[in-house]
């Protein structure tokens, strides 16, 4: 795959599963639903990598959405109290893959 977010999609799994063993005695829901949309991201931005035509950016919107999803995640663990703030070296790395995918989601003119 010669998709250049597609390692930086990967980083940012690896460096977010570490908070699924936190979150999960907290709120089994919302580690499970940080936990399907985390799978989400890479699987889809693969599957649109391959893809041609609107299937390739509605795979792309796809993982955008669960990107959106994950940050979502700990944005409302934050606001629950279950985690502190995230560092702004992950904020980076999840504006970096959302504007990624916003750009690579929007339709060909």
């Amino acid at each position: 795959m010669n998709l250049r977010i597609y390692p930086v999609v990967l980083e940012l799994v690896r460096r977010l599963a570490p908070f699924l063993p936190v979150l999960r005695p907290r709120s089994a829901a919302l580690g499970d639903q940080l936990e399907r949309a985390l799978v989400s991201m890479p699987l889809n931005v693969a599957e649109g990598a391959y893809s041609r035509g609107r299937n390739r950016q509605a795979r792309y919107h796809t993982a955008l959405g669960s990107t959106r999803e994950v940050l979502a995640c700990f944005e409302t663990a934050q606001a629950l109290g279950f985690i502190e703030k995230l560092e702004p070296s992950l904020l980076s790395h999840f504006d970096h893959v959302i504007g990624t995918l916003v750009r690579l989601s929007e339709p060909k003119r």
